[in-house]
């Protein structure tokens, strides 16, 4: 499988196939695609599977796409203003990933679902609580809101994240959540009583404009029925 990702802030990923090389993706993620790819609909693993899946905020059905006669193209778009990135998944390389994150992969690579440990980062850490896991074999796609910035941390070195910025990370690291200092800064900073906390080793990957600041921005213009 080769790919292109073209656009800027409404991006796709282009990938062209060889003669029965499958792809998957989420029910609905297919763009546009050639007439000699085939389209087969499965829980992909079974029923227990696919209601792991709706639990991040997938759909419990996915879409496999296999060129036949030959090699086949298919594209997958991003469903908001963002970027797309490419991830090499391997074993013992897994990759965390925010809900409903995951665009599209090859077949050998397995979502499901990854549940936070610690109950600090499950009742304040937001959407960081149920998060998606690639693991695997092969190339997936997933996609951010926004630009995406990387941070390498070290053992040890620490990353303070206010919710819904942390777009990835690899599975070496950790994450449990801190409250912000001080009654005031906490009542009236406009931050949130809680902050995430990101401890490495492993890379970070954070989002400039998750998905619920972005409403919150347009919602006082959008009109209200009278």
């Amino acid at each position: 499988m080769q790919y292109n990702i073209v656009g800027d802030t409404l991006p796709a990923v282009i990938c062209t196939l060889n003669p029965k090389e499958s792809m998957i993706t989420q029910n609905g993620g297919m763009a546009w695609m050639t007439p000699n790819m085939k389209m087969d609909t499965t829980t992909n693993g079974g029923i227990g599977k696919a209601f792991g899946r709706a639990f991040t905020g997938e759909k419990m059905f996915q879409n496999i796409y296999t060129a036949q006669g030959g090699s086949g193209m298919i594209a997958f778009a991003s469903s908001l203003p963002g970027c797309i990135r490419a991830f090499p998944i391997s074993p013992g390389r897994d990759m965390i990933v925010q809900k409903k994150g995951f665009l599209a992969s090859e077949t050998t690579v397995t979502l499901s679902v990854f549940l936070q440990k610690k109950l600090g980062a499950g009742f304040f850490g937001g959407d960081g609580f149920i998060m998606q896991r690639l693991s695997g074999s092969g190339v997936a796609f997933v996609e951010f809101d926004g630009y995406v910035v990387e941070y390498e941390l070290q053992p040890g070195q620490q990353l303070v994240v206010d919710t819904g910025y942390i777009a990835a990370m690899d599975a070496t690291c950790q994450m449990d959540i801190q409250s912000v200092p001080g009654i005031k800064n906490a009542l009236f900073g406009g931050e949130g009583l809680f902050n995430t906390l990101v401890t490495g080793p492993g890379k970070v990957y954070l989002q400039t404009m998750p998905i619920n600041q972005l409403a919150g921005s347009i919602r006082p213009y959008i009109p209200t029925s009278s």
